[in-house]
């Protein structure tokens, strides 16, 4: 059975706080041998980019954030010495499949305990992302502003 924990946000603003919480978490969590990977899924401005921007911060993340759509991903330095991670990937798999990340060496990318990724349309390339990935499901809500956002087991 999967772990599921559902979280109703109402803003943008409650979107990014609590993604700078879960972040502050993780990081603490994070000594593994292996990247830490967060596949993001949802429809188009279902709070997956608003999300990662709460994230980043969490992170201490400075630089504003974009979803990378045409440049498949990002990658942020981290400069805080606390944990063990040394850089922020940001990926949209959105127009791309598993087979096209072999060029960008995902293998490497996710095998380096020194990575925190988290990959918007992570649904997209489902079949290449670790086992230990974290699976979070965002949903648009009838208020428009309100979001459902649960964090699932892969």
């Amino acid at each position: 059975m999967r772990e599921q924990l559902e979280i109703l946000t109402k803003s943008d603003k409650e979107t990014k706080k609590l993604a700078r919480n879960f972040a502050k978490i993780l990081i603490k969590e994070n000594q593994g041998m292996e990247a830490m990977v967060i596949s993001m899924e949802g429809d188009l401005g279902a709070g997956k980019t608003t999300f990662t921007q709460g994230f980043a911060e969490g992170l201490g993340i400075k630089e504003k954030i974009q979803s990378p759509t045409f440049v498949i991903l990002k990658i942020y330095p981290l400069r805080r010495r606390t944990f063990l991670a040394r850089q922020f990937i940001h990926v949209d798999a959105y127009r791309l499949g598993s087979k096209d990340f072999a060029v960008l060496g995902w293998q490497d990318f996710v095998k380096n305990n020194h990575n925190i990724m988290v990959v918007e349309w992570g649904d997209k390339i489902k079949t290449i992302l670790p086992k230990n990935s974290i699976r979070i499901v965002f949903a648009h809500q009838k208020n428009p502003k309100h979001r459902l956002i649960k964090f699932l087991e892969k």
